[in-house]
C-alpha cells in the first residue's frame, strides 16, 4: 500500500532507503502506485495487486515479481494472509503519452496478520457491504480514507466505522497531502464512538 515519498512535504522518508519484501497496490492512481516500481525492483519485493494493474507493471515498467488477485480472492503469503474487496473508485495510470490506462477495478484489502484482521478500506467512497466484510472478518484495524473529495470525507468515514466496520482500532488516512483533501483528522476521531482511533504522523512505527 505504497504512496508517493518523492517530493512529498509531509514525509522526509527517502525510499532508496527503505528495505520491503511486499508491496500491496488497491489501485492504480499515482498517489497511489507512487515509487513501487523503484521499490520493488531495488528490493526484488513482491508486488500484489489486480490482474490489470499486475500486467500493466509487467509490462511496461519490468517488474518481475508480481502475483496477480481479484477480489473475492484470497492468497496466504510468507507474512499472513491477502483478500482483496470492493472499494468503490477508479483505478488507472497515464502513459507515457498522457494517456489514461484503465487498471481494472479499485480494492480495498483484508489481512490476517499474527492473529490480526487488518482491514485497508482503499480509495472508496461510502457503500452497505463494508458491513458484510466486517461481519466476514472481523476487524481489529481498520484503515479509512477522510479526506473527501476523491474518497470518503469525516461524515461519510465516522458513519462506515461507526455502523458497519466497528474495529478496535482505526487509523484515519488519505487526507492533507494536497488542498483538495485538506481535513482536521481530530474531527474525525471525535465522531468515532467505537473502539480507539489512532492518529499516525508520517513515517511514525506503531505495534497494535
Amino acid at each position: 500500500m505504497t504512496h508517493l515519498l518523492q517530493e512529498n512535504e509531509l514525509s522526509d522518508l527517502d525510499p532508496s532507503t527503505l528495505e520491503v519484501d511486499y508491496i500491496i497496490l488497491t489501485h492504480g492512481h499515482g498517489d497511489h502506485f507512487g515509487d513501487t516500481v523503484e521499490l520493488a525492483n531495488r528490493n526484488h519485493a513482491t508486488v500484489i495487486g489486480s490482474a490489470e494493474l499486475a500486467d500493466y507493471i509487467t509490462t511496461n515498467k519490468n517488474v518481475e515479481n508480481v502475483r496477480p488477485m481479484n477480489i473475492g480472492g484470497k492468497a496466504e503469503f510468507e507474512f499472513g494472509s491477502v483478500k482483496f474487496v470492493q472499494a468503490f473508485h477508479s483505478s488507472s495510470l497515464t502513459d507515457d503519452n498522457g494517456i489514461p490506462v484503465y487498471l481494472g477495478m479499485p480494492m480495498g484489502v483484508v489481512l490476517e496478520i499474527e492473529g490480526k484482521t487488518i482491514y485497508h478500506t482503499g480509495d472508496t467512497g461510502l457503500f452497505s457491504d463494508m458491513k458484510l466484510i466486517a461481519d466476514r472478518h472481523p476487524v481489529d484495524i481498520c484503515f479509512v480514507p477522510i479526506g473527501d473529495n476523491f474518497t470518503m470525507g469525516i461524515d461519510d468515514a465516522s458513519y462506515a466505522i461507526n455502523e458497519f466496520i466497528k474495529p478496535k482500532v482505526t487509523v484515519p488516512i488519505h487526507y492533507n497531502t494536497f488542498d483538495l483533501i485538506k481535513q482536521d483528522p481530530n474531527e474525525f476521531k471525535a465522531a468515532v464512538s467505537v473502539g480507539e482511533v489512532q492518529i499516525l504522523e508520517p513515517g511514525e512505527a506503531v505495534k497494535f
